[in-house]
Formats: C-alpha cells, sequence, structure tokens
C-alpha cells in the first residue's frame, strides 16, 4: 500500500510535468517554444553560468556579417551592417586605417577605405567588447549611408574577410552565448514581425523575461516534486531517523505517517496544477493576437458580400456587379482590427445548383475558406 502511494503521487507529478510542456501550445505569451523551455535540464536563470547550445559555440567560430536593416534592393539614408566574432575589432581596424581607435560602446564617426585604399563612405561606427554585446562576442556595428553603391561596397570589402551570416545566425549566437533563452528568441522574432500594436505589446512583454522566469519557477518546483517523490520511493520504506523520530513516525496512524513522508510536496503540486490551468484559460488570446484572425465572408450570390468587403478595405477591391457569380476566387485582404490581425476574406456565392464549372470551383473554395476561418 505505501509503494501504491508514492507511485500515484510520482504519476501526479509526471502528469503535472506534461500539462507544463502543454503550455507551449495555448500560453497567452508564448506557443512555440515553451515546453523546450521547461523541458532543457540544466537551465538556470543565470544564463552566463549555463549554456544552451543550438549548436556548438567555439573560439575559432567564424567571423561573420550581415546587413542589419533590411534588403538591399532599394535606397534608404542609413543601413546598418553589423559584424560579430573574434575578428570583428581586426576588420574594423583594417576599414579604418591610420585614424584613432574606436573607444568602446562610443558612437564615432570614422572615414571606412577599401583594401586597396580607396574610400568606401564616412559613417557613424560603434564597437562592443565581448561579452558586453548582443551575441556575446566582439561586435561593430556600421551606420554608413543607405545607396546601393556604399552598401554592395562596404559588404564587398567585409567578404574577403568574413562570412556572409545565415539567416538568424546572429540570433543563435546571442542564444549559444546564454544572453537570450528560448522564449526571448521567440519574442524577438514576433517583435521585428510585428503588424500590430498588440503583437509588439506581447512581444516585449515576453521579450523582457517575466515569462521565462514565471516557467523557471514551474520547473524548479516540478524538479523538486520529482526528486521528493523519488527519494520517497527509493528510501521510504527503509529510511531510519533516530530512535526518537522513529518512535514518533510508528505511533502516527498510517494516513499521519504517508503525510509526514511526502511533506509539503503534495499540496505544492496542486497548487502548481491549479496556477497552471490558470494560466491556460485565456481563449487563445495570445496566439489570436500572435497569428491573427482569419475571417470569411459567406453567403449566397448577390448578398453583398463583395460591397462590405470594399467598405471594410475602404476601397473597391473587390467587383460588384448584378450579375450572380461575379465573386469566383477568394480574394483576401489583411486589416488591423483594435491592434488584432485580421486577414479578411471575400468569397464566392455558395448555391446548390449551378452549371458554371468555374463557379462550382469558387463555391468549393468558399468552402474551404469558411472551414479555415476562426
Amino acid at each position: 500500500m505505501f509503494h501504491f502511494r508514492c507511485y500515484t503521487g510520482f504519476i501526479l507529478i509526471m502528469i503535472l510535468s506534461s500539462n507544463a510542456l502543454r503550455i507551449a501550445r495555448f500560453s497567452h505569451h508564448s506557443f512555440r517554444t515553451t515546453s523546450s523551455f521547461l523541458s532543457l535540464e540544466g537551465y538556470k536563470s543565470n544564463y552566463g553560468k549555463t549554456r544552451l547550445l543550438s549548436r556548438l559555440a567555439s573560439e575559432d567560430e567564424d567571423t561573420i556579417f550581415a546587413l542589419s536593416s533590411g534588403a538591399s534592393t532599394s535606397a534608404t539614408a542609413v543601413a546598418v551592417i553589423r559584424v560579430t566574432g573574434s575578428e570583428a575589432h581586426s576588420l574594423l581596424d583594417r576599414l579604418t586605417p591610420g585614424q584613432k581607435s574606436v573607444p568602446s560602446r562610443t558612437a564615432v564617426v570614422r572615414k571606412l577605405y577599401d583594401d586597396s585604399g580607396a574610400p568606401l563612405d564616412q559613417a557613424l561606427v560603434l564597437k562592443f567588447d565581448s561579452p558586453r554585446s548582443f551575441t556575446g562576442e566582439d561586435v561593430v556595428e556600421f551606420h554608413c549611408h543607405g545607396s546601393r553603391a556604399v552598401v554592395q561596397g562596404l559588404l564587398t570589402t567585409l567578404g574577403k574577410h568574413a562570412r556572409v551570416a545565415e539567416r538568424g545566425e546572429f540570433t543563435q549566437r546571442a542564444f549559444s552565448s546564454g544572453k537570450l533563452d528560448l522564449l526571448a528568441v521567440e519574442a524577438l522574432a514576433d517583435l521585428l514581425t510585428a503588424d500590430t500594436q498588440l503583437q509588439r505589446q506581447q512581444a516585449l512583454r515576453q521579450l523582457d523575461g517575466r515569462l521565462s522566469k514565471k516557467y523557471d519557477s514551474w520547473r524548479r518546483k516540478l524538479t523538486k516534486g520529482l526528486a521528493h517523490a523519488e527519494a520517497v520511493i527509493d528510501f521510504g520504506d527503509d529510511e531510519h531517523l533516530g530512535e526518537e523520530a522513529e518512535d514518533e513516525f510508528e505511533s502516527m496512524d498510517y494516513d499521519g505517517a504517508q503525510e509526514n513522508v511526502w511533506g509539503a510536496v503534495g499540496e505544492s503540486m496542486t497548487d502548481l496544477a491549479a496556477e497552471m490551468k490558470l494560466h491556460l484559460a485565456d481563449d487563445r488570446r495570445g496566439e489570436l493576437v500572435r497569428t491573427g484572425l482569419k475571417v470569411a465572408i459567406i453567403g449566397p450570390p448577390n448578398a453583398g458580400k463583395s460591397s462590405l468587403f470594399n467598405i471594410l478595405a475602404q476601397r473597391d477591391a473587390a467587383i460588384v456587379s448584378p450579375i450572380e457569380g461575379t465573386t469566383r476566387d477568394v480574394l483576401e485582404l489583411t486589416l488591423d482590427l483594435g491592434g488584432v490581425r485580421c486577414t479578411l476574406s471575400d468569397t464566392a456565392g455558395v448555391r446548390q445548383e449551378t452549371e458554371d464549372v468555374i463557379e462550382k470551383e469558387g463555391i468549393k473554395r468558399a468552402k474551404s475558406a469558411a472551414v479555415q476561418a476562426d
């Protein structure tokens, strides 16, 4: 009976652990990475001491660079190029020959030259020393003029001494060095792609670490409870706490003895389960803020669907005609509705009978849009 109760408690903790992992799909702040955050062993709040590596970082890792201010297909007033790695500061010295050394964390103006000594640009330069940088490595930022000629010239020169960064590699290095945890990486991605104010606000709340602290506290409680359960299972029957404690233990009734062995772990797990359920009870609000709403306008022909679509679009996005079956394909429009990204679809009129093959396909697509809508 004793072992049965121990294993029951152990199973309870494992179920709670499973519930914690499910938060990755439903949490109103984070849906994609929470399970990984909770399950990665060895994670600590002090990220600098324990590094969760997406890939092994080493001292001889390539120095990389990238245009951080967007694609270089069109000219802009200012373009930002970042360099990170062990050779970043050497590259800065190479591009600014004969000039004063750039002080760390101070913006200065410097003339930039290519390897042949030809001028490239006059730019604002920032230098960051490891580990006090975004990636945790030596970092240099060039804020240069944004013309295609200037940007391409600087990128070409850097390319002779460093490697072009892969997509997301700067963030990957920040994660590898413990500068960002998984939730912060996700929040940064959401912030960079935010279309509405609510998306921006949600990403910033996640980026400031509050959610990470909450989930880390859950992980600690689960680990503590699990360790307690394993100890009871392994040693509960055989543990001798001294004659005095043993006499006290034997004088209890059976339930009292069991409660003494388990301590407060049961109450702690119950409270944790309640906290998780409250956290999950958000009706997918966070998910809808992140991914947006899908709304399909469905109805019979000539019901005014396209007219409503045009009113919401504030332009003539869809053809309006008294002839039935004018709309054949699904037209989509993205709106910002009170901070929520909304994808609105205008669809073909749905009716039971039609001989038009194209209209039949339009009705089929309209029904599909209705199924996919929120």
